[in-house]
């Protein structure tokens, strides 16, 4: 009988010729131990988040990483980059082929940080020393300063998905595209206890205390209702923000942001913050809303935004509506004028970001090649991890519902088109069971009754509400094995069992982030700003056929779609990133948290099949050239 090699120094699972759920635990537990983070399961990387620096990621990993073959060295993330780049290269006798390298894993798992160091690698395979190699390093911390948020699951959680394009020729890159998904522009203006706002809110007040920004009119964080948790975060952490609010100048600069695009992006932040401040208050001789002390905060924002105080106060509290020919007023209640100030704060912000990204898109443009020219391609995801928390609302069914895709992208790449393959080939074959989630990907995304096409046509009706789309939901969905509707029947909440578990979903307010709409009278204002940009970001071109604005979830299941077409058409490379507790701390491995990791991504099957399996498969036409 085969002697089972010593626990944690099987650098590639598959390998293992007994192999359970126990042996899997106790090999990564034991790897993790010994600070060996990574783990091959045949061509896919296991990457497990050490809470710590370990020293693995200097020069001298980078050099030994470079152009080897995968069997010299110990598994790595600069490995992942390596394999990428010599697929792309047409090293060792193989056509060249566009690359996808999917990073999966949950909130603070390590994908953000697993994407750095494999664009950090690829610049160095690329020899690393032009201008636009040098802009794409510089990316990351930017996006990362607008985009992410201190989260109880993560300190630096990415709170939008993406996917940047690397294109190569001749071995270089020669320029980058990054595609932005589902902002959570929520977060501007409220967020769970004990966690933050965008790190950019915090980095201001770290500039104005340096001099390094005009006036935005910043002193104590604490007196910003947007920022929750801000007088303790600027407080304890004032050096570490004057440094990163450092980095983010440089990066900005090294990109190509002019010092004007620079100084208007601030502004309109801090002119967010101080939108958030302005409160709204009763006349009771004739029940109209009004703004509490205009000269305040109001005057500030207005001035920042470089609108009209009057005319802002106006449309936050009041609409024009035309009746029989004739304009009426109409005054907000007070909660509803909070609401309208709340959703042009998401507006400024959402736009901004999609502009930055736009900027970016354009700065790294590669130049347009020759018909006889090809540029290839290196594809990197960094997408939200599966989220599951007390209350769940819009937007962590669209993450979740992002986190199903990827995970049938998975399914039919290691084991339906595999063992399709080996059935055409006339391989002897035992075949391997998985979990496949189509089902539920119909029942959301199938039209004309799935959970997207229904919330859509909900928001058609003026008076649909939340739990008119539930009861739609119920009907539509009581015998499918993954929803469960709730045991109350006016209860605004449903429940879906996805692949990681089952998520109870509360419907309140998705019509109104599905519509994501303002109000005609604050687009009005902001489109009369005497700064470009903000003009700029609320010109809305529409055509003279489109009836309605696409919704969010519409706008959101194309843009996956669009996703997984650009990845069908790549080689994927698979990276899954393993948080080992709960509480961000080095050393701690908690064996019923890992395995359920584990257990929801298919882990155990994957390595079957990776033993059982062959990994290679050229073409009969290379097969033949080699």
């Amino acid at each position: 009988m085969e002697e089972r090699p010593q626990i944690g120094c099987v650098e590639d699972l598959a390998t293992l010729t007994k192999l359970d759920e126990q042996i899997l635990l106790e090999e990564l537990q034991e790897r993790y131990n010994r600070d060996l983070i990574y783990t091959y399961v045949g061509d896919i990387l296991i990457a497990v988040n050490p809470f710590k620096d370990i020293g693995i990621y200097g020069k001298k990993e980078t050099e030994k990483y470079k152009n080897a073959k995968k069997s010299s060295n110990p598994p790595h993330i600069f490995a992942v980059s390596d394999m990428a780049f010599q697929s792309i290269s047409g090293y060792g006798g193989l056509l060249p082929k566009d690359q996808c390298i999917l990073i999966s894993g949950e909130s603070g798992a390590g994908k953000t940080e697993s994407t750095k160091l494999i664009i950090k690698q690829l610049i160095e395979l690329s020899h690393g020393n032009s201008q636009i190699e040098q802009q794409i390093l510089q990316v990351n911390p930017l996006l990362e300063a607008f985009g992410n948020a201190q989260t109880l699951m993560n300190d630096n959680s990415s709170r939008f998905g993406k996917y940047i394009q690397l294109r190569f020729l001749d071995g270089q890159v020669k320029g980058a595209k990054i595609s932005e998904y589902l902002l959570e522009k929520s977060r501007v203006v409220g967020q769970h206890e004990k966690e933050e706002n965008f790190h950019i809110f915090y980095y201001l007040f770290a500039g104005q205390r340096e001099n390094t920004t005009t006036n935005l009119h910043l002193k104590d964080p604490n007196k910003f209702r947007y920022l929750t948790n801000g007088a303790e975060h600027f407080n304890s952490d004032l050096p570490h923000l004057a440094k990163e609010y450092r980095e983010l100048l440089n990066s900005m600069d090294l990109v190509g942001f002019t010092d004007s695009e620079q100084e208007t992006l601030f502004t309109m932040i801090a002119g967010i913050l101080h939108l958030g401040n302005i409160k709204f208050e009763t006349n009771e001789e004739n029940d109209e809303t009004l703004v509490s002390n205009p000269g305040d905060d109001l005057q500030t924002a207005a001035s920042l935004l470089n609108i009209d105080a009057d005319e802002l106060q106006s449309c936050l509290t009041s609409m024009i509506a035309v009746a029989g020919g004739e304009y009426m007023k109409i005054n907000y209640s007070k909660s509803k004028a909070a609401d309208c100030r709340d959703a042009l704060s998401k507006a400024i912000y959402g736009r901004l970001f999609g502009w930055i990204v736009n900027k970016i898109n354009q700065l790294l443009a590669p130049e347009q090649l020759s018909y006889r020219q090809e540029y290839r391609e290196i594809g990197i995801l960094d997408i939200f991890g599966f989220e599951h928390f007390e209350k769940n609302s819009f937007e962590q069914a669209c993450i979740n519902l992002a986190n199903e895709q990827l995970q049938f992208f998975f399914n039919q790449h290691i084991f339906k088109m595999e063992q399709e393959e080996y059935m055409k080939e006339g391989i002897d074959w035992t075949e391997i069971e998985f979990v496949d989630n189509k089902p539920l990907l119909d029942m959301f995304l199938i039209k004309p009754v799935g959970i997207i096409s229904l919330l859509d046509e909900e928001c058609q009706f003026p008076k649909a509400t939340n739990k008119t789309f539930v009861e739609k939901l119920n009907q539509n969905f009581h015998k499918h094995p993954n929803f469960q509707k709730s045991h109350q029947s006016t209860s605004p909440l449903f429940t879906i069992h996805h692949y990681a578990g089952k998520v109870t979903y509360d419907t309140n307010q998705w019509l109104e982030k599905n519509r994501d709409t303002l109000p005609e009278g604050i687009s009005d204002i902001m489109k009369s700003s005497k700064n470009k940009l903000i003009k700029t970001l609320f010109q809305v071109k529409v055509s003279q056929d489109a009836k309605r604005k696409a919704t969010v979830g519409t706008k959101f299941k194309r843009s996956l779609h669009m996703l997984m077409e650009k990845m069908t058409r790549s080689s994927p490379i698979f990276v899954r990133c393993l948080k080992p507790n709960h509480n961000k701390r080095a050393g701690e491995f908690n064996n019923a948290y890992i395995q359920a990791q584990l257990l929801y991504t298919g882990m155990l099957e994957t390595t079957k099949i990776r033993r059982e399996g062959f990994a290679i498969r050229p073409p009969f036409s290379e097969f033949v050239e080699r």
